[in-house]
């Protein structure tokens, strides 16, 4: 799933409209790109980057629109890169603070 691009004003319409019931918080810093998180997730809402890096120059995910805060990546990450958080009502990726 790839988000429709954005512009400099914010994300596009139908991405600022997704509504999403938890993030998460990604230690970028800790990932060792194993691609265990891609996997397990569902919702299919985390992509790896594909030319960014971390200091130690692996690949690390990224959170896109729908995120339900089920707590797979959590689960199965290795080297705990994740906190995970559930919404107690729905919000929408805008609201979550999503590509603003």
């Amino acid at each position: 799933m790839t988000p429709p691009e954005s512009s400099p004003d914010g994300p596009a319409p139908e991405v600022a409209e997704t509504v999403v019931r938890g993030t998460v918080v990604i230690d970028i810093e800790a990932c060792k790109g194993c691609d265990l998180c891609i996997e397990a997730c569902k919702p299919d809402v985390l992509r790896m980057t594909t030319d960014e890096r971390n200091t130690r120059g692996y690949r690390y995910p990224q959170l896109l629109p729908g995120c339900t805060g089920c707590r797979a990546c959590a689960d199965v990450c290795p080297d705990f890169c994740f906190q995970v958080w559930r919404y107690d009502t729905p919000k929408t990726w805008t609201e979550a603070g999503g590509l603003a």
